[in-house]
């Protein structure tokens, strides 16, 4: 029980901070979007398919690497392996961030001129290749800090990043940096580039302080090193594959763009208003989601290692339970509230548009980020990994087809017809491998009906009470969000047992005598 208990507690530390992290930057990109405009952002949008392929190359799939391996040793040896498995790790990420910054930095001009033909890319990408190497490193450290349960050193590190990104941003666009696009971009990236800096800094001091807890434990030097490029390659390969066809989509959009008829200023517009500025909207509520998601790998991966099927099927039950619950009600409110969001937060109707038309997605693609958690921690990142190319693939052969002919509507299309591809071949594998059986009416049907039954009767009291409707917009959002609860409470969606379930990770000492039966899982 201490141990589920951790894992909750932790689970709250991270989504409080993702939740403040997510909100100040969505904050701070809306300051930047209306401070130098659509077409900046969908030049960083343009330059960010290359840079996420770039990423990937230096990470390769360190991260999760670091977190099974050293979660699969920490359960064996107490400790006495971490230095030996996260030296390997280091030396793998250093390898190869080392390898992509030099890649980055040598094909930046190339790149920028012929590929995404643009020239005011070409500094972007140099500037950029110069992150690689820190964020590989820092990959391996925050893996470090959720494989031993440290979830608070990864808060204080990503808090950190964010202020000094902030602040050093809106300095440098406010002070420094010429009033052009290109300008904009520069600053921006600069901003990102020294706090990736800092917060590799700041996780090796965290780290320091950390191994002292591990002093009384005899560390274990003789013998083979972890063998972490056994885990961290196939999903490297994956990942390059499915990284390369994500560039080739970010490209291929404000080409397909140009020939749908919209002039280069305008598809790079359009480009931002969507990439940029309504999908972090429409993914903000997901941090509370992720966190969770993150933290579940150690967890799986330890039952699974001890053949606790009965456990597996019932973390992987409240895990849709939850997640279902949450995500659906934020669609109806998203959904809801579309028009009032998008021109309240950037006065760009073009926005609010793409929210609502995003909004009906946001439950496929929450309840993907947990799935794919899951399946990660079951052993299954190599299927994940093909899923995501076989994404990627279809993404690209969408974008291909369907933007120059219908314009950005095509790119709404393309997210629609990827995300549950993606979503259905994930629950195929994790039904098939866990035994797990959702009862899909109970996680469904019901908070559907409660989702848009609190929508619609909150929008019919601001209609007849129109004082309420004058009330600020987070106002609004909250009371729908308190009615949607109130009417999963009285319906039995979210019984008294799945509070009392809830609640017993806060009780100090309550035993837990095998999974509880719950109305979502068979």
């Amino acid at each position: 029980m201490k141990t589920k208990r951790q894992f909750v507690w932790n689970a709250l530390l991270l989504t409080a901070v993702t939740l403040l992290i997510r909100t100040v930057s969505v904050s701070f990109n809306v300051y930047v979007s209306n401070l130098v405009g659509a077409e900046a952002m969908g030049l960083l949008s343009l330059v960010s398919g290359i840079y996420g392929f770039a990423v990937t190359l230096a990470t390769s799939g360190i991260h999760l690497a670091t977190v099974r391996t050293l979660a699969a040793r920490l359960e064996q040896t107490k400790g006495a392996e971490n230095g030996k498995c996260l030296r390997a790790s280091l030396s793998y990420a250093a390898f190869f961030g080392t390898l992509a910054t030099l890649m980055l930095a040598l094909a930046a001009r190339p790149l920028g001129v012929f590929i995404l033909k643009d020239t005011r890319t070409v500094r972007a990408l140099y500037m950029l290749a110069f992150t690689l190497l820190p964020i590989a490193l820092t990959s391996v450290l925050n893996g470090y800090f959720v494989a031993v349960r440290r979830a608070w050193k990864n808060a204080v590190s990503q808090l950190s990043e964010q202020f000094l990104k902030i602040m050093l941003t809106s300095y440098l666009l406010v002070f420094v940096a010429p009033k052009t696009t290109e300008g904009c971009v520069l600053a921006i990236l600069a901003g990102g580039a020294v706090s990736e800096s800092f917060s590799l800094v700041l996780n090796i001091v965290l780290y320091l302080i950390d191994k002292r807890r591990f002093r009384g434990i005899t560390p274990i030097r003789n013998g083979r090193s972890p063998a972490v490029s056994r885990i961290a390659l196939p999903l490297a390969i994956s990942a390059y594959a499915r990284s390369g066809l994500l560039a080739i989509e970010h490209i291929l959009i404000p080409r397909g763009l140009l020939s749908f008829g919209a002039g280069n200023s305008a598809a790079l517009s359009a480009y931002g208003a969507l990439h940029s500025m309504a999908l972090p909207v429409v993914l903000y509520p997901a941090a509370v989601m992720s966190a969770f998601a993150g933290l579940l790998i150690p967890e799986i991966t330890e039952q699974e290692s001890a053949n606790n099927h009965r456990e597996i099927r019932y973390i992987a039950g409240r895990v849709y339970q939850m997640t279902l619950l949450f995500s659906i009600g934020c669609a109806a409110i998203m959904l809801c509230f579309s028009g009032k969001l998008g021109n309240t937060l950037y006065h760009n109707p073009q926005v609010a548009d793409f929210i609502r038309a995003l909004a009906p997605l946001i439950p496929v693609m929450y309840l993907d980020t947990a799935t794919d958690a899951l399946l990660k921690g079951l052993g299954q990142q190599v299927y994940s990994m093909n899923v995501n190319i076989l994404d990627a693939l279809t993404s690209v052969i969408c974008v291909a087809i369907f933007v120059p002919r219908m314009g950005i509507a095509g790119c709404v299309l393309t997210i629609y017809v990827t995300e549950l591809l993606n979503l259905a071949l994930s629950i195929t594998r994790l039904l098939r491998i866990s035994g797990f059986r959702p009862r899909v009416f109970h996680l469904v049907i019901r908070p559907l009906f409660a989702a848009v039954g609190a929508v619609s009767l909150l929008e019919l009291v601001f209609r007849l009470v129109p004082a309420l409707g004058a009330l600020p917009l987070f106002v609004q959002i909250a009371l729908s969000a308190l009615l949607y609860v109130f009417l999963l409470r009285i319906t039995g969606t979210f019984a008294k047992k799945d509070t009392r379930w809830l609640m017993g990770f806060f009780r100090v000492a309550l035993p837990r005598h095998g999974p509880a039966k719950s109305n979502f899982v068979t």
